[in-house]
């Protein structure tokens, strides 16, 4: 499954719009995971353990957004787009990622 940003692929034409898919993925975070980031925003530096929980909810909606791309019988997902939420009140302790984009069939060649 080719998965772009781009409206197009290079080289490649586009037989068939088959329509908007998506793919959402809701993490939790913990009480370590926010103490330690606690400690990174005071001294300084990158905090792994939300960075690994971004690419881990990102890979999760993309998953998702690709099997249901699957479902319709695309080849590829054009035109992704990625919106991430931090959720959960005042305490804001959930992330939330959205993957949307549109399912292609792509033209075969030759």
């Amino acid at each position: 499954m080719i998965i772009t940003t781009t409206d197009g692929l290079e080289g490649r034409e586009i037989a068939d719009y088959l329509g908007i898919v998506s793919g959402d993925a809701v993490l939790g975070s913990n009480v370590f995971r926010d103490f330690f980031a606690g400690i990174r925003d005071i001294v300084g530096g990158r905090t792994g353990s939300y960075e690994k929980l971004f690419q881990e909810a990102k890979q999760i909606a993309l998953d998702e957004m690709a099997e249901r791309a699957r479902a319709l019988g695309a080849d590829a997902i054009v035109a992704v787009d990625l919106d991430y939420e931090v959720i959960g009140g005042d305490n804001k302790t959930m992330l939330m990622v959205s993957a949307n984009g549109t399912a292609v069939k792509i033209r075969q060649r030759g």
